[in-house]
């Protein structure tokens, strides 16, 4: 009788996940079309872009990105590299943008610096905003894509004061890119 108990057990507990997955099918297809505005986004991207950084000094750099969708257009994931005047990688960053079906709610996460982070992300049908923590106040990104143009902003704003601009991008599309989906690994 132990032994019948112990198997119904284990056979119940491994049949509970399985009845509480979601539908991939609709998941996916969800993800794939809350992606769909995002589309503007893909190719590969250069152009100038200033930073300020927390002691006022300017910076600026060549920059670049690259975009594409991934796991079948249901993430999109973007990787920026900015130059500095001798051509040496000076910022790296690289990030998903995701979709939650059920929450109804992007969401950016981002690994540059050695740090990863989240960030929700609103989306619109000429490009993207998202804001990040900084100290007492935040940094909103609002970027607007246009003829092949992306153009990108950032501003600290802190209450009882002016927003401050610390960043502006500008960058042309330069072309397609089949990254990242090019270049998998065929299985012979």
């Amino acid at each position: 009788m132990r032994r019948i108990m112990l198997f119904a057990a284990i056979a119940l507990s491994m049949a509970a996940p399985a009845v509480a997955q979601t539908d991939p099918g609709g998941q996916v297809a969800a993800q794939q079309e809350a992606m769909k505005p995002l589309a503007i986004l893909d190719g590969a991207w250069r152009g100038p872009v200033w930073t300020m950084d927390r002691t006022g000094k300017r910076h600026d750099l060549t920059q670049t990105e690259r975009v594409g969708g991934f796991l079948d257009g249901s993430v999109k994931v973007i990787e920026g590299r900015g130059y500095d005047a001798e051509g040496k990688v000076s910022f790296n960053a690289f990030a998903v943008i995701s979709y939650d079906p059920a929450a109804k709610t992007y969401s950016m996460r981002s690994y540059a610096g050695g740090s990863k982070d989240d960030f929700p992300l609103t989306v619109r049908p000429d490009g993207f905003s998202w804001e990040l923590k900084a100290g007492p106040g935040v940094v909103r990104y609002t970027a607007v894509v246009k003829d092949a143009t992306w153009v990108e902003t950032g501003e600290f704003l802190m209450e009882g004061q002016p927003p401050r601009k610390v960043l502006e991008m500008s960058l042309k599309r330069v072309g397609g890119t089949d990254w990242p989906a090019a270049g998998a690994v065929p299985p012979k």
